[in-house]
């Protein structure tokens, strides 16, 4: 059976890291895993999604409309421009976070009122403030890793050596806080 996670956001919040990440955890428990990237215009604050497929053979790593086991989305309106692509019975997790687009800050368009509330109407939907929990622990940075938390939790890959992940791919100096935020994402779903 293959899982698919898929990974949204805006440039610059580290939806790519942590699908790396993810990605990697799931190939060294022995997993056949595929992740597919696109960046849009990341560079500028775009939308930037992650395409993570894993299981005992996977074909593509491409999430068809409807395919999605969970949409993980580490900015609240990314969740509703990417949501046709989860599956009925999918599972949200949405970061109560806000980037205003280009067009909302050139007066051009308005940032959706309750976004979270229309997520939860169509379905099974968990918003966390990833954003203040990075804070609590002292670093905004590893709201991705918080979030990366909440995904392994939500998908049961607990088992996965994620310590070992950490190191290998963390500065020294910032393994400790990113364990930590593993956790911190854990808790929360």
């Amino acid at each position: 059976m293959v899982k698919s996670i898929l990974l949204v956001g805006v440039g610059g919040q580290g939806t790519i890291l942590a699908s790396k990440l993810l990605t990697t955890g799931l190939m060294e428990a022995g997993y056949d895993v595929k992740m597919s990237e696109i960046h849009g215009m990341s560079q500028r604050g775009g939308s930037v999604s992650s395409q993570v497929r894993y299981g005992d053979k996977v074909e593509s790593p491409v999430i068809e409309i409807g395919g999605a086991d969970i949409l993980v989305s580490f900015e609240k309106m990314e969740a509703l421009r990417w949501l046709k692509y989860l599956k009925p019975n999918g599972k949200v997790v949405v970061n109560d976070f806000e980037i205003n687009s280009m067009p909302i800050l050139s007066g051009k368009a308005d940032y959706p009122s309750d976004v979270i509330g229309e997520l939860s109407s169509k379905v099974q939907t968990t918003a966390i403030d990833a954003a203040g929990k990075a804070q609590e622990l002292g670093n905004s940075k590893v709201m991705n890793v918080i979030l990366l938390g909440t995904i392994i939790k939500a998908m049961g890959l607990q088992s996965i050596d994620w310590e070992k992940i950490i190191k290998d791919n963390v500065k020294p100096q910032f393994v400790e806080l990113n364990l930590k935020a593993i956790e911190t994402g854990m808790a929360l779903v």
